[in-house]
């Protein structure tokens, strides 16, 4: 088979595509023939060698990825043989090897995706859902609910813009250029804004009236995120999932001291890790729910597609906000 495989840590161009050996499922796993494999930003904190939520750096020669939907075409021992020719869906957990186009994982680890949702949609929601559900899951929006969407134009923010419209709350999604804000416009959002203008919480303020912003969902951090943070009213609150601004490299998310919480009357909170998991009732709860509201067409992942070859590219591209949505890599 094909695959991307990383010989040492280090750039993009580390990522080679070349022939490997087919994988064997063994007891209680699939292999499945890959239709689509998630790229997470986390991929390239890996591909670097930076530490991770896993312990140490990985063994190399690797292949990365942790997210695949293909067809089920073989069982190893003792798994069940009805899996075999569905549709399915898997977060691969601590173990990689989804840049291929074949990955073994276990049964356990299977969702059957169901008819109408596309396999590179499915990866989306597999990860990048289940996470914007989790993170969801500490606030409830409603028609009173005013939300700033750093970031709006990504995996995450997309699904987040929905969710909160759906809620009917008022959305302000920002993104970085034209092209961004016109998706996040398309996406829903009541007003897109380009945060790279220097005044663009101006035009917030603007829109807004006398209207306070109840939540910001923040996974940029630095400038943008403390911006978006002085647009919150009293009793608004500041979700924290990340800090993209910040780079891979060094970065840390936005935080403010307790002081200045209680002089402006709002809160900030870190969300991700084990208490929203357990918030949730585990990740397959996340999953199976996050899945279901794709395919209710409640929630519409965006979808940047690459070519398994180009793998390197899709690693740069994401690196540099080159992307709009989840980005998958399409053996």
């Amino acid at each position: 088979m094909h695959a991307v495989r990383l010989h040492a840590f280090g750039p993009a161009d580390n990522l080679v595509h070349e022939t490997v050996d087919d994988p064997e499922p063994g007891p209680g796993q699939v292999r499945i023939a890959v239709a689509a494999a998630g790229v997470h930003l986390l991929d390239a904190a890996l591909r670097e060698g930076l530490p991770g939520p896993f312990p140490g750096p990985a063994d190399l020669p690797t292949v990365p990825g942790r997210e695949v939907s293909g067809t089920v075409d073989r069982v190893g021992e003792g798994t069940d043989a009805g899996w075999l020719g569905k549709r399915v869906v898997a977060h691969l957990g601590t173990a990689p090897g989804g840049y291929a186009e074949l990955a073994v994982t276990d049964a356990g680890r299977l969702h059957e995706i169901a008819d109408g949702l596309g396999e590179a949609e499915a990866v989306a929601m597999i990860g990048t859902g289940r996470t914007a559900l989790g993170i969801l899951q500490y606030t409830e929006l409603g028609p009173d609910s005013v939300v700033i969407v750093p970031a709006a134009a990504g995996g995450i923010g997309t699904l987040l813009v929905q969710y909160a419209k759906n809620a009917g709350a008022t959305v302000v999604g920002l993104a970085g250029g034209p092209g961004k804000t016109a998706r996040v416009a398309a996406n829903g959002a009541d007003l897109a804004v380009d945060y790279t203008l220097p005044d663009w919480p101006g035009e917030v303020r603007a829109h807004l009236g006398d209207r306070a912003v109840t939540v910001v969902y923040d996974s940029v951090g630095g400038e943008t995120g403390r911006a978006a943070v002085d647009l919150l009213g009293k009793g608004g609150r500041h979700i924290v999932f990340g800090w993209s601004s910040q780079g891979i490299r060094d970065g840390s998310a936005l935080t403010f001291t307790e002081r200045e919480l209680a002089e402006r009357g709002i809160t900030s909170e870190s969300v991700l890790g084990p208490a929203m998991l357990e918030k949730a009732g585990g990740l397959r709860a996340l999953e199976t729910r996050s899945l279901a509201e794709a395919t209710a067409g409640r929630l519409r992942p965006a979808v940047h597609r690459f070519p398994l070859a180009e793998a390197a590219a899709a690693h740069r591209a994401l690196e540099t906000r080159g992307t709009i949505g989840k980005v998958v890599l399409v053996p």
